[in-house]
C-alpha cells in the first residue's frame, strides 16, 4: 500500500491511500498541479509530508531505490542517447511488450528523431513497465495515441493492477477515467483533490 499523508509542494496539499492492485485516476484542469503532485510523490521535486510504501518511509531509501518501487511516467518521456534500444536495460527483454504496444520488433535501432509524439509515448511506457515497479504513477500516459493504441495500453496496464500492481493514472478524458479507475480523484485550483463517484 502507498500511503500519502499531508504532502505539500507549493500550493498542493494532499492525503490519501493507494490500496495494492488498485487504480486510482487523477483529474482535473490543466495547471492545477496534477504533475505536480505525482512529481511530488516520485520524490523527484522538492516536498514536504510522509509517503510510504509498505510501512517503508521513502526517506529510509535512496532515491533512486524509492523511484524503482514508485515509478512516475511523464506524458513526454525523456531521451539521452540515439536510439531505441540504448534506453532499455535489456532490450531483448523489452521486445514482447514493445509488440504489444503496436510497435515493430526491429524498431530498436531506430534514431529516437525518428519516432512519432506517440511512438515516444508508448516506448517510454514500455521502459517503465521493464522494472516492475509496485507502484506506476502515470502522467497522462495516452494523450498523444489514437483509441487503439490507447486501448492497448488500457489493457496492458490492466493486467499488471489485476497482478497486483498500484497506478495513479492522470488523464483528462473522462470515459477513459471510468474505464480504468476504481476511484477518481479531483484536483481544484487549490491543490486539494476530492473524491468522486464513478
Amino acid at each position: 500500500m502507498l500511503t500519502v499523508s499531508g504532502l505539500k509542494r507549493l500550493h498542493i496539499s494532499v492525503s490519501f491511500d493507494l490500496q495494492d492492485g488498485e487504480c486510482v485516476v487523477l483529474q482535473g484542469p490543466s495547471g492545477v498541479g496534477k504533475t505536480l503532485l505525482l512529481r511530488a510523490i516520485a520524490d523527484l521535486d522538492p516536498n514536504e509530508g510522509t509517503v510510504k510504501h509498505d510501512g517503508t518511509l521513502r526517506e529510509a531509501m535512496p532515491a533512486p531505490a524509492w523511484r524503482k518501487r514508485v515509478t512516475y511516467l511523464a506524458a513526454e518521456p525523456g531521451w539521452w542517447s540515439d536510439t531505441v534500444q540504448e534506453h532499455f536495460m535489456g532490450w531483448g527483454d523489452a521486445i514482447p511488450l514493445v509488440t504489444r504496444l503496436g510497435l515493430p520488433d526491429d524498431c530498436g535501432p531506430w534514431p529516437i528523431q525518428r519516432l512519432s509524439t506517440g511512438e515516444r509515448q508508448r516506448l517510454g511506457l514500455a521502459r517503465a513497465l521493464m522494472l516492475r515497479s509496485p507502484v506506476l504513477l502515470l502522467d497522462e500516459p495516452t494523450s498523444a495515441l489514437d483509441p487503439a493504441s490507447a486501448a492497448g495500453v488500457e489493457s496492458l496496464i490492466a493486467e499488471r493492477i489485476s497482478n497486483g500492481t498500484s497506478v495513479i493514472w492522470s488523464t483528462h478524458d473522462d470515459a477513459q477515467a471510468r474505464r480504468v479507475g476504481s476511484r477518481i480523484f479531483t484536483m481544484g485550483p487549490d491543490g486539494r483533490i476530492e473524491e468522486n463517484g464513478r
